[in-house]
């Protein structure tokens, strides 16, 4: 697994470790072998394949290195948006392709997306930072793609920030059912589309 988690778009100032991101590429087959709660260190320092010493001078806890993993997730998904959203574009259009890159993100890892949506919460006062900062995060990318002219040619107004969260919210339960399910990710695609649609044309 080759940087999954997209550790270099996640913190541009952090020099490269390549341990580092063995490390988070070995969390992250763990978690889509058995799930987060039933991984070890050791099973993680397995799929890395380096030691337990290597994993305790990167984090201090199994805790520290599945935050960190979530982080430059969402730091991917955020980028691989970014980049296949043209703001030129017909605002119908960028929806789908907005909407096109989430679900080809959660399908290149669904384990990983039902463990950031499920299993975070679980950690507690540990987790609120990340999922605010996530949450923020994709708040702002929704707020600033409705700002370019492909919208602003429409008449279409720049999202409310409660309507964007309420959007990214529903979008998050949907994914989860279906990975939990056992459906197809690809299923998230017209619900979403449609929904974003009909909630950016009331805003």
């Amino acid at each position: 697994m080759t940087t999954a988690t997209g550790e270099s778009a996640a913190d541009p100032t952090r020099a490269p470790d390549p341990f580092r991101d063995r490390l988070l590429d070995g969390l992250a087959v763990s978690i889509a072998e058995r799930g987060y709660r039933d991984t070890t260190v050791a099973d993680i320092v397995r799929h890395a394949r380096t030691s337990k010493r290597t994993f305790y001078g990167h984090f201090q806890t199994k805790e520290q290195c599945f935050v960190d993993l979530l982080r430059a997730n969402n730091e991917a998904l955020i980028e691989a948006i970014r980049t296949a959203v043209d703001p030129e574009d017909d605002w119908e259009r960028q929806i789908r392709q907005a909407v096109g890159a989430y679900v080809d993100h959660i399908v290149a890892r669904p384990a990983i997306t039902l463990s950031w949506i499920r299993e975070l919460p679980g950690l507690g006062a540990v987790a609120t930072p990340l999922h605010r900062w996530a949450m923020d995060r994709l708040t702002d990318l929704l707020v600033d793609l409705t700002r370019g002219p492909g919208f602003g040619r429409a008449g279409i107004d720049v999202v409310a920030r409660p309507l964007a969260v309420v959007l990214l919210g529903g979008l998050r339960e949907l994914t989860a059912l279906i990975v939990e399910d056992g459906g197809d990710l690809h299923g998230v695609f017209e619900p979403a589309v449609i929904a974003s649609t009909a909630l950016l044309r009331a805003n």
